[in-house]
């Protein structure tokens, strides 16, 4: 890949495309998130010229920032903006990859920590285990930081939305 060597990683599907790297050179701290976003934009549009699917996130994983957690993570989003949180579709698609290579059991639990130290729990039972396929649950916490009224025009032909 120019400028950054070879790249490995899984492709994984969780409600997007994801390409999970976990081997890298990169530290995963918020002082870097300039460093790491450009890098993940570059690994995105290189996956993306091999004719994989449409890959939209690029994960990359790391050594957790807590002595409670299993990893951290920083993941590229579309518009090249990145998750504040540990990312559910992009840690359901991390339980699938180590459910496939073997690295974590049915039921266990699994710690991801955000680029920013927050955190969601996971674990997966196998719906197919032949094809790969696993049922994820991801808990963790959130915060109402907003509420709004929306005003509903009914003249407006798009009132709910584009169909």
């Amino acid at each position: 890949m120019p400028g950054l060597g070879e790249v490995t990683g899984d492709v994984a599907w969780s409600g997007n495309w994801f390409f999970l790297v976990g081997e890298h050179p990169w530290k995963l701290e918020l002082k870097n998130i300039e460093q790491l976003t450009d890098v993940t934009w570059r690994i995105r549009q290189a996956v993306n010229a091999h004719g994989y699917p449409e890959v939209d996130h690029v994960e990359l994983f790391g050594p957790a920032g807590s002595p409670t957690g299993d990893s951290r993570n920083f993941v590229l989003c579309p518009g090249k903006a990145y998750d504040r949180s540990p990312c559910g579709t992009g840690t359901s698609a991390k339980l699938a990859c180590l459910a496939v290579a073997g690295k974590l059991a049915p039921g266990e639990e699994w710690v991801q920590e955000s680029i920013l130290g927050t955190v969601f729990t996971g674990r997966y039972e196998w719906l197919d285990q032949a094809r790969g396929t696993v049922i994820p649950t991801i808990t963790g916490t959130a915060t109402v930081t907003l509420e709004a009224t929306l005003l509903l025009d009914e003249r407006d032909p798009f009132c709910w939305g584009i169909r």
